[in-house]
């Protein structure tokens, strides 16, 4: 057998505030200042676009509170990963853990940190996507480098390397970037409110709940009932993955002081902040910009739009930077708990075995850097969006099989001991699996092409699960006679 002694071991170094910031820090990137123009063009209506938004945080709300019974069941490294485990069999919990590392995670991270280039371009042009700095042919694809996918790329180096070197560093970067990011959006929200327009919000809060299609050029297409319910779940992708990474935190609680407590408080602190500030820039985009603004504003920046409106020429600069800082407060979070779960794989011996230690300075090493090379390749292939696409609808299962999980254990472990109990069981965790699963059968009928990659992607895991226990086990054997 092999012995661990002398190793280093998980710090606890992480209170409320850290894992409140983690949270909120890690759901606000770049969504919400551009997906309600494609939510705008789905739904054709402000009550509606506020109605998208909250159906999702009352969703995201929910799970959380609902996680807080598991984080205080289970209080260590892997979270949700953990969870899956403990409720069902490795098998599930492989599945989500090859999910979240071939996408879910590193994906997010891509995404992320090109959303930081492209508006660092702004105010530094020669690091656009439109500065194409490598072209080739292979094959049929034209493969092309910008100096927006180089920047990005960097940015994940960097973070990655900052939480190598312990995890009082990352916290150092999330506490500052986030807390600075929720001042400049309360800013925005502030002056948003004051310089509402009232023809703008008449206009655009007349007829409030007319759904419809909002077509670019103006036009309107009316709906049926079914395709109305198909438009709402199309346009929750985008909210659902603006609103994600909210259980980020959970990956960490090894490190979290007095986990039991903080995780669950924190999970439901960061997630109403988030929600709140969602809902009210929403409120603000409708009372500066006229739907159709919203619907075609440029490459969806709605923003840096609305910014223009609020403070005139300067926004593009001051929207530039608050995206900025808000990317890269949330990149830090997503790489600096992403790899606790590749960790917690390994311990389980479903993962690279490497990346079951910790460095000299208590945090998984190797992890952080596989991460970070599988998130460069995926900045480098240019297709992280539609694999985001794609994997929204398995991120809600996955959410909607760890929620069921409570209940399963409750049977299983009906004398467990449980610091925390899901608020409102059994009937709002209930709620959120059956608003999970119409959103992903909605999506199942009217968006095929959102469901059966993310499945593929998915199933890919059920033969490199046994693969992996395959040679796991030849490693027990040679290893265990000693």
């Amino acid at each position: 057998m092999i012995k661990n002694e002398g190793q280093p071991k998980l710090k606890a170094s992480l209170g409320l505030l850290d894992g409140t910031m983690i949270v909120a820090g890690s759901m606000i990137g770049s969504g919400i200042f551009i997906v309600s123009a494609d939510i705008i063009r789905n739904v054709g209506s402000s009550g509606w676009l506020i109605a998208v938004w909250l159906i999702t945080g009352f969703m995201t709300l929910t799970a959380a509170v609902s996680y807080g019974e598991l984080s205080a069941m289970f209080p260590k490294a892997g979270g949700q990963y953990v969870y899956l485990k403990e409720a069902y069999n490795k098998l599930i919990a492989f599945l989500y853990g090859w999910s979240f590392f071939a996408v879910i995670q590193t994906g997010t991270i891509a995404a992320v940190g090109v959303a930081f280039s492209k508006f660092t371009a702004y105010l530094i042009p020669a690091v656009s996507e439109d500065n194409i700095i490598f072209s080739t042919m292979l094959g049929s694809w034209h493969f092309t480098i910008s100096a927006a996918q180089c920047v990005s790329i960097v940015l994940i180096i960097l973070l990655t390397f900052i939480n190598t070197r312990g995890v009082k560093s990352g916290k150092i970067i999330q506490n500052t970037f986030t807390l600075t990011k929720l001042a400049s959006l309360f800013g925005l929200i502030i002056f948003g409110l004051i310089m509402l327009k009232g023809d703008v919000w008449h206009a655009n809060w007349t007829n409030a709940w007319d759904i419809h299609k909002l077509n670019v050029d103006g036009s309107v297409a009316s709906y049926t009932m079914a395709a109305a319910l198909g438009a709402v779940a199309a346009s929750m992708v985008g909210s659902i993955f603006s609103s994600d990474a909210w259980n980020n935190v959970t990956f960490i609680a090894g490190e979290m002081k007095n986990p039991q407590r903080n995780i669950g408080l924190s999970l439901f602190l960061g997630t109403l902040i988030v929600t709140l500030i969602y809902v009210s820039i929403n409120i603000v985009y409708t009372g500066v910009l006229p739907l159709h603004e919203i619907a075609t504003a440029n490459k969806d920046r709605v923003a840096v739009a609305a910014s223009q409106v609020i403070f005139g020429h300067i926004g593009t600069v001051i929207i530039a930077l608050m995206i900025m800082i808000s990317t890269f407060g949330c990149n830090n979070g997503l790489i600096m708990a992403g790899a606790r779960v590749y960790y917690t794989m390994a311990k389980d011996g479903l993962f690279f075995k490497r990346t079951g230690t910790l460095n000299k300075f208590a945090v998984p090493g190797f992890g952080l850097w596989i991460q970070c090379i599988v998130a460069s390749i995926l900045c480098l292939s240019g297709k992280y969006g539609d694999l985001l696409d794609m994997i929204s609808f398995v991120v809600v299962i996955f959410y909607v099989l760890t929620i069921l999980g409570i209940y399963i254990l409750r049977v299983k472990r009906p004398d467990a001991e449980r610091p925390y109990k899901a608020f409102g069981y059994p009937v709002l965790p209930a709620i959120y699996m059956i608003m999970g699963l119409a959103f992903c059968i909605l999506l199942i009928i009217y968006k095929p092409q959102f469901t059966w990659p993310g499945l593929i992607i998915v199933l890919i895991g059920i033969p490199i699960y046994y693969i992996t226990k395959y040679f796991s086990k030849d490693e027990e054997q040679v290893e265990s006679p000693v």
